[in-house]
């Protein structure tokens, strides 16, 4: 791998840390409990696992230059992966057995503050 593609990948890897981080206090302060971050399943990673309320939110965190590129983002099949890892992660847990499963999107771009969309793709 050449060094710049190498450097360029170091530094995206640290900035969607960096977003996760913000996301997650993002979320803690509108009352949601953080189980989790880059929770790695068979299915898929999971950015954020959240809890509020009966609801276990699985959380993708994208930064695109508008919130139209974050929800495009994730495909069709990325979802399915995230709600199974989820429902998996779930599942293997008592205290989360009553708990529904939601997937959220937490997007952000340059200059703007933080957008939270609870079921993110429910209506697509």
């Amino acid at each position: 791998m050449k060094p710049v593609r190498a450097r360029r990948g170091a530094l995206a890897r640290r900035d969607g840390r960096r977003s996760e981080v913000l996301c997650a206090l993002w979320l803690m302060l509108k009352g949601y409990r953080i189980l989790g971050f880059r929770l790695k399943t068979p299915q898929a990673e999971i950015d954020l696992l959240a809890l509020r309320g009966d609801v276990v939110a699985v959380v993708e965190v994208k930064r695109r230059r508008t919130l139209d590129e974050a929800l495009d983002a994730v495909t069709p099949r990325q979802r399915e992966r995230l709600l199974a890892a989820a429902r998996q992660v779930a599942g293997r847990r008592p205290d989360l057995a009553h708990a529904g499963v939601r997937l959220d999107l937490m997007a952000l771009a340059p200059g703007r503050w933080p957008r939270h969309i609870r079921d993110a793709w429910r209506e697509l």
